[in-house]
């Protein structure tokens, strides 16, 4: 059951970036249309949005199969969220499709989704039992309902960075091109980790490291990435010996708090070489790029999209991230709050969307200003998803 639920997740995969590709020539392939303009793009739309619902069936099968298997519901580790985040990311995206039929919203969000699932394969996919704090109905309840909050904030996203790359004038240098081009670079560090990770893998990279935690108990640690920062005091034990160039800082508490430190530096450095390879190809800014192809957008629809994503996304969120998980923290450690980092950043991202739509319905932020909020939103979710998961020791480290 456990290797049906892997394949049915890897045929998602490949669906959905189909999905992509064919959202892509509703946009940019005229060469291939016979038609006039709007039929080629109703007709790629709809083979787009079919394949994206295939996929999604496939990706739900995974969900299915693996929760038989593993026998609770698979959103307990890193790898189980973060491929239902991808999950709930289509489920929200075929249904604004269904309002809609936005055929650029899906060149943006199905890459999204592929990026976010890609992201996941990093991480250990072995299914393990729940550790005692996770045994819990409150699992299900609060991390799916949470996830699929963020999914469907993360369309307001992707409508946001179409209206941004439509109309953020990209014929000199500003502000608006720097950050927008800043968001372009964060993509695809996340694409040039996953590269990393698994390039390292399959060269079999592995190195082990040895210290004495806080509690004065001595703990073992496997690097999977070249070790450039290490343990405080760490020793190598085995494996393919490289570094650490330096130590973790001492305030980061944790017995893999150099490890995922690691990774984060991987990530950015990786980025940095992807972004600037794919700068030497197009010799241009990568929005500068994709400008011309968003000509035709309806600006005033995408602006909708977003703000209706941001509308029915955060009380969903609400509702997830913190109401049942106040609920759950009074239940396990009967408190309902008590400033882990992972209920701070819950706590942030509730109050950012208040804000969003604050400013969206009594000072009249619409167009670019309401676009930036939902890309920064966006960030934040992800902030929240690789910076405080991998980097900052709390209750929910065992995530």
């Amino acid at each position: 059951m456990a290797q049906l639920s892997s394949n049915l997740l890897y045929i998602a995969f490949f669906i959905y970036f189909a999905a992509s590709i064919v959202f892509a020539i509703s946009l940019f392939g005229k060469k291939w249309r016979k038609s006039d303009e709007a039929t080629h793009s109703k007709k790629w739309g709809m083979w787009g949005f079919t394949l994206s619902a295939v996929g999604f069936l496939f990706q739900l099968g995974y969900f299915i199969t693996r929760w038989i298997a593993a026998g609770h519901a698979p959103v307990s580790n890193l790898f189980e969220f973060t491929t239902f985040f991808g999950m709930a990311m289509v489920f929200a995206f075929l249904i604004i499709y269904l309002i809609y039929k936005s055929n650029v919203i899906g060149l943006f969000a199905m890459p999204v989704a592929i990026i976010v699932i890609a992201y996941a394969s990093v991480f250990p996919s072995e299914i393990q039992p729940l550790i005692p704090a996770l045994q819990s109905n409150w699992l299900k309840i609060h991390v799916t309902t949470a996830a699929l909050g963020e999914g469907i904030l993360a369309i307001s996203f992707a409508a946001g960075l179409v209206y941004l790359v439509r109309t953020v004038n990209q014929e000199k240098a500003s502000k608006s091109t720097f950050w927008l081009e800043a968001v372009m670079y964060t993509l695809i560090s996340t694409v040039a980790f996953v590269i990393l990770s698994l390039g390292f893998e399959a060269a079999g990279y592995s190195s082990t490291y040895q210290f004495v935690d806080q509690n004065e108990q001595q703990v073992t640690v496997e690097y999977t990435l070249p070790a450039l920062t290490g343990p405080t005091d760490g020793t190598y034990v085995s494996g393919n010996e490289f570094g650490p160039l330096v130590e973790a800082p001492a305030w980061m508490k944790g017995e893999k708090a150099a490890h995922k430190l690691n990774t984060l530096i991987w990530s950015i450095i990786g980025g940095l070489v992807l972004y600037g390879l794919i700068r030497l190809i197009l010799r241009k800014r990568i929005g500068a790029a994709i400008q011309p192809a968003l000509k035709n957008v309806n600006e005033e629809l995408v602006d909708e999209i977003q703000y209706r994503a941001v509308a029915i996304g955060f009380p969903v969120f609400t509702l997830g991230a913190l109401i049942f998980a106040m609920i759950w923290a009074q239940a396990a450690w009967t408190r309902f709050w008590g400033w882990d980092p992972k209920e701070v950043w819950a706590l942030v991202t509730f109050l950012f969307y208040a804000a969003y739509l604050h400013l969206r319905l009594s000072r009249g932020w619409q167009g670019e200003k309401s676009a930036w909020l939902a890309v920064v939103g966006f960030v934040i979710i992800m902030l929240n998803l690789v910076v405080v998961n991998l980097v900052i020791s709390g209750l929910h480290s065992y995530a």
